[in-house]
């Protein structure tokens, strides 16, 4: 690999707290290291569009406690094409680019992977929401999604326990219930319901009430993560099965918002740092990862190809906790 004197940087797909926070690292960590950083608009679409701008240390002051992105972010469809990424290479000829950082899920290195087999470097930092990200423990603003949807449960259980209600609340992960397993554990939900695991309507949601009320409580919390069912279905569901009418709550896009915490501006912050690190020692196509607490990179090929599954145990822990039926 040539010496690298200039990186582009983008983020891509679903936004995240934190991801301001990796910007600001790459961009500092670039500048220390003598490369010049530029930063790409709205993901690999700006990418093809040539949408760009030029970073400094002090345009990236004061951003690692913004949420959202200040590059903006976009899925794009052109760049699944042969021709899109042709563009999107062409780009980077044009403004000089050795490499680039990209920012995001699944979807965004599996572009990463294309871009690089066409010779341009490119370095993922992972950072959704969902932690679904089977290479890495850990994703930047999982964290701070959790504590927003805990915050918002915890203000719904006042109300629900003033007027003895229950209350179904929708978390996102479409495809993983690693945000709603956590929040349930974190809340003591009376049942949480994820795709990885199969539901039985009866057992895992009517019987708990049913338990929980013959212990003397009066109030209920169902969580339920978008990709094991509609919190209004099963709250239509709840009616018919025991009478009561639920209130239903879907958190959406409020768990992407809002200030980062501490861990995912550390971590934004350290796997920013050793994302630009491995392209200045001459090491692309790569993954950036937590295993183990520590930092490591892994090849974007092997990385795609790892799955990561659900701690059940997490699972039985949660289902423990809910013996006597009260919170």
């Amino acid at each position: 690999m040539n010496e690298v004197k200039r990186i582009g940087v983008l983020t891509s797909g679903g936004d995240a707290p934190g991801m301001n926070a990796a910007v600001r690292a790459v961009v500092r960590t670039a500048i220390a290291n003598g490369i010049e950083c530029v930063g790409i608009r709205r993901g690999w679409q700006g990418l093809i569009n040539s949408d760009f701008v030029k970073l400094t240390s002090i345009s990236v002051g004061h951003i690692l406690s913004r949420g959202g992105t200040i590059l903006f972010t976009a899925r794009s469809d052109d760049f699944m094409t042969e021709s899109g990424r042709q563009k999107a290479v062409a780009t980077c000829k044009m403004l000089g680019l050795n490499a680039i950082v990209a920012i995001g899920g699944d979807g965004t290195f599996r572009g990463a992977l294309e871009l690089s087999r066409l010779g341009i470097p490119v370095v993922g930092i992972p950072a959704t929401i969902d932690n679904d990200v089977g290479c890495t423990n850990y994703t930047i603003g999982f964290d701070t999604a959790c504590n927003t949807a805990i915050e918002c449960i915890d203000k719904l259980r006042d109300t629900m326990q003033s007027h003895e209600r229950c209350s179904v609340v929708e978390v996102m992960g479409r495809n993983a219930g690693f945000l709603a397993l956590y929040v349930g554990i974190a809340v003591g939900a009376t049942a949480v319901l994820v795709p990885e695991h199969e539901v039985d309507f009866q057992r895992d949601v009517v019987e708990r009430i049913q338990d929980s009320r013959l212990a003397g409580n009066t109030h209920f919390m169902i969580v339920v993560a978008e990709g094991a069912g509609s919190a209004v279905e099963i709250g239509k569901k709840l009616h018919e099965a025991i009478g009561i009418e639920p209130r239903v709550t879907v958190l959406g896009h409020l768990q992407r918002g809002g200030s980062p915490t501490g861990r995912d501006r550390e971590t934004a912050t350290r796997m920013g740092y050793y994302a630009v690190k491995a392209l200045a020692e001459g090491r692309g196509n790569r993954i950036i990862a937590t295993q183990e607490g520590g930092i490591v990179e892994i090849p974007i090929e092997e990385a795609l190809q790892r799955t990561k599954k659900l701690q059940m145990d997490r699972y039985v822990i949660m289902e423990t906790m809910q013996i006597g039926g009260i919170r």
